[in-house]
């Protein structure tokens, strides 16, 4: 699953970083490494952008950026 399809209050692993060259490099630079936890604490009105919790601050990213990004749900 990519972690614009998560839903919300969902906890998830990231398992992969797509994207080529500057916008790969630009996730991982906001903490969005492979085995980081990540939640969706809140979807804008329009559906773009969403607000994640990663490594204990808020970021928010546009969807189609958060299609290169695989995840795992995590079981409760």
């Amino acid at each position: 699953m990519t972690l614009d399809l998560l839903p919300l209050d969902q906890e998830a692993v990231i398992t992969a970083v797509g994207g080529a060259g500057a916008l790969r490099l630009r996730l991982l630079d906001m903490g969005l490494i492979p085995k980081t936890t990540v939640r969706v604490e809140k979807v804008a009105p329009l559906g773009d952008p969403i607000e994640l919790r990663v490594r204990g601050y808020s970021l928010s990213l546009r969807k189609e950026d958060a299609r290169n990004i695989e995840v795992e749900v995590k079981s409760k």
